[in-house]
């Protein structure tokens, strides 16, 4: 499996590749390469800023000569006019880079400054705000750490390092008690040591959860407030407790006023605006 920095250099490599294809012909053709030039990330709108070390490596991945100074560091609150950084070198290289630079800061820097306005919501509750698995494809290691920029914490990187039996994983296997007598014997097969969660979408299923065991938490599917106190109940601390589906940033402190462990949240990364900056020769 590769590593963060190995999928960062290639989602880097590819984006270059994507965006200047055989040449930046715009540039080319009006800048003399010996050309020197300075440019500043200016802040447009309030938020948390996220991206700065991924942009660094942008630049350097580029044009190892461009100089960056970082005045503003990730998880900061920004507000507009602010100068995040200031990056002098090559102007060629300064265009060339502008673009893919900012598409990451403003991804990253929305998402952290969503899930930075969940977190703020529940505060002093004791949950915590998760991010799923639905996140751009390709940019899933980004906008991951874009949550944790912004207090939140991480679900799951992938399909490995946690096992969830969803519903459909439930049906498949015919049952509750099936699905996780099948998932340990698997993980001894295999000798593997990871987590076990289990979603539930009802008090029926949550029950047999509850008379199998041995998973180590439990995902309430698309419960209702009042439902999800009876359930957390009933649990009785025997197993951490998720809050999952159309949780919104209006709803998500009475679901975390219940006594959850974790609420987990798909519109930190599916449906995220970007936060508004500009890349300006200064």
């Amino acid at each position: 499996m590769l590593s963060v920095n190995e999928l960062e250099d290639k989602l880097i490599d590819l984006a270059f590749a994507e965006d200047i294809g055989d040449g930046d012909h715009t540039t080319l053709c009006c800048i003399p390469k010996e050309a020197m030039g300075k440019s500043h990330l200016l802040i447009k709108e309030e938020g948390i800023l996220a991206g700065v070390e991924l942009a660094k490596k942008v630049f350097d991945r580029f044009d190892p000569t461009m100089e960056v100074e970082v005045l503003i560091q990730d998880g900061s609150h920004v507000k507009p006019g602010d100068i995040a950084m200031v990056v002098t070198g090559k102007t060629q290289s300064l265009l060339q880079t502008e673009r893919l630079m900012l598409n990451i800061m403003q991804r990253m820097s929305g998402i952290a400054t969503m899930t930075n306005r969940y977190v703020e919501r529940i505060a002093g509750t004791g949950a915590h705000v998760l991010d799923t698995r639905k996140t751009t494809p390709g940019l899933r290691m980004l906008e991951k750490q874009a949550v944790k920029i912004g207090g939140g914490m991480n679900h799951r990187i992938g399909l490995f390092d946690m096992i969830l039996l969803k519903d459909n994983h439930v049906d498949f296997s015919g049952g509750i008690a099936n699905a996780i007598n099948r998932c340990h014997a698997y993980l001894q097969e295999k000798q593997l040591d990871i987590k076990i969660e289990i979603e539930v979408r009802n008090f029926d299923e949550l029950q047999q959860v509850l008379a199998c065991g041995r998973v180590n938490r439990i995902m309430l599917d698309n419960f209702t407030v009042s439902d999800t106190r009876k359930a957390v109940e009933l649990i009785n601390h025997r197993y951490e407790v998720e809050s999952s589906g159309n949780i919104t940033l209006d709803t998500i402190r009475d679901y975390a006023e219940q006594g959850v462990d974790y609420i987990s949240v798909g519109a930190l990364t599916h449906s995220v605006k970007g936060l508004d900056m500009s890349f300006k020769a200064c």
